[in-house]
């Protein structure tokens, strides 16, 4: 396998994973957190709710760095 379709794979399977684990997230699901009166006030993330964060950006960063490489890559 060459490492241009390598990364091909890599940034379909992150890019789905990013948007799943985006979706997964609970953080401002009601409507009118979108409008910004979300009545709730800053808390910090515990336990799933961190790791979905953690594993969100992980994800995101492997999806750039990959659109990046294959950027790079020659021809």
């Amino acid at each position: 396998m060459q490492l241009g379709s390598f990364l091909e794979i890599v940034i379909f399977v992150s890019a789905i994973l990013t948007m799943l684990l985006i979706l997964l997230q609970q953080r401002g699901a009601s409507l009118g957190a979108g409008f910004g009166s979300s009545g709730e006030l800053y808390t910090t993330r515990r336990g799933l709710e961190k790791s979905l964060f953690i594993t969100t950006i992980v994800f995101a960063v492997i999806f750039v760095l990959s659109i990046i490489g294959l950027l790079i890559l020659p021809a």
